[in-house]
């Protein structure tokens, strides 16, 4: 995959890349994405147990969960044989028990909270925690690691830099007390394009939001899009389902939030907020038809919105729109697509359906 190519071009040889697929990877489908990407990557991450479940039914690559597993999923987990993470000593124990319930022992990485406020141990029980570890004979402590809280949007790196130093603090605990091989991440996509930096700082990083052509800031696209050149992977597309005249004076949509003003070609989308659109876009969105851009008039609905194409020639029913993607000589973005729901590139693919179908084109 280009995406991953690139990224790979930052790192050390020996740096193993895992490719985040949670969230239906970021909304372009899991096992498709698993498909493609499993000769390119080391191993997959998700955040569930069902999850897992599809990525496993499509590639033998290692997958760490890094969501919260109950009971019963740290019992499939064992059985697909993914990496589970671990919270605290709470959820340590439930993993040692549900593993030696099964007479098996079960792969961990340990959460580390530098200062992101969020999930893992603090600092301030790694030495404890480990003295705890060491008892629980059915887990086999394999990586620590943590989160950047504040690294893509900011120029100022103090935050970050603090986490780095606790982090590594951390870090080297473990290896004092026996774990000199432990594999340490704490590198998202930001991560991998402000500090890591093509040294080879920790034997993982978590590719996600790159992974898909996507930059996690533009602030980072400014910095690096001349070191890396990254396409997005994703077109969002659908078909028109009517055309029709529209007189002046009549109302579009809920809550009459749009009167025509004369006579107006009007195209209806079978695309709503069910599938992802959100109702930010109403009167404000854009659609591609025939190579141009067509407004949305009135309120984005469930499963319906209707764009103008007074000027746009010949559209007739069946004829392809693009909301996220090229046609032609332009292109809608998911930043466009966020800048007009008031949000990020992360949410606007996250919320597209799962129940759309995903076309390897």
């Amino acid at each position: 995959m280009h995406n991953i190519k690139q990224f790979k071009g930052l790192l050390k040889k020996d740096t193993k890349v895992a490719a985040v697929i949670k969230a239906n990877a970021y909304g372009h489908g899991d096992k498709e994405v698993a498909k493609i990407a499993s000769p390119y990557v080391d191993y997959f991450q998700v955040d569930s147990i069902e999850e897992a479940k599809r990525v496993r039914s499509v590639s033998k690559k290692s997958i760490l969960i890094f969501g919260y597993t109950n009971q019963d999923g740290i019992r499939q987990a064992i059985k697909l044989n993914a990496i589970l993470s671990g919270f605290d000593l709470v959820h340590l124990l439930l993993i040692n028990h549900v593993a030696g319930s099964l007479k098996k022992k079960v792969k961990v990485h340990l959460a580390i909270d530098s200062y992101l406020g969020r999930e893992g141990v603090m600092p301030s029980q790694v030495e404890n925690i480990i003295k705890e570890i060491k008892n629980l004979k059915n887990i086999i402590l394999d990586g620590v690691y943590s989160h950047f809280a504040n690294i893509e949007d900011t120029m100022n790196t103090t935050h970050a830099n603090r986490q780095i130093d606790t982090y590594h603090k951390c870090v080297e605990i473990f290896r004092t007390n026996g774990y000199k091989n432990i594999n340490t991440h704490i590198s998202a996509t930001s991560g991998i394009l402000v500090y890591e930096k093509g040294e080879n700082l920790h034997s993982i990083v978590r590719l996600g939001i790159g992974l898909y052509g996507m930059w996690p800031s533009e602030h980072l696209e400014y910095l690096n899009k001349k070191k890396i050149n990254l396409k997005p992977v994703l077109k969002w597309v659908t078909h028109i389902a009517q055309v029709k005249i529209i007189p002046a004076n009549h109302p579009i949509g809920y809550g009459l939030t749009y009167i025509t003003k004369k006579n107006t070609k009007i195209a209806v989308v079978p695309q709503g907020y069910f599938d992802g659109l959100t109702r930010t876009m109403s009167n404000n969105g854009e659609f591609l038809i025939k190579g141009k851009k067509a407004k949305i008039l009135g309120r984005v609905a469930m499963n319906m919105t209707v764009v103008d194409v007074s000027n746009i020639k010949d559209v007739i029913p069946g004829d392809e729109v693009v909301i996220i993607g090229a046609q032609g000589k332009i292109q809608i973005t998911a930043e466009d697509v966020a800048k007009k729901m008031d949000t990020i590139n992360y949410e606007v693919t996250t919320k597209i359906s799962a129940l759309l179908p995903r076309i390897i084109a």
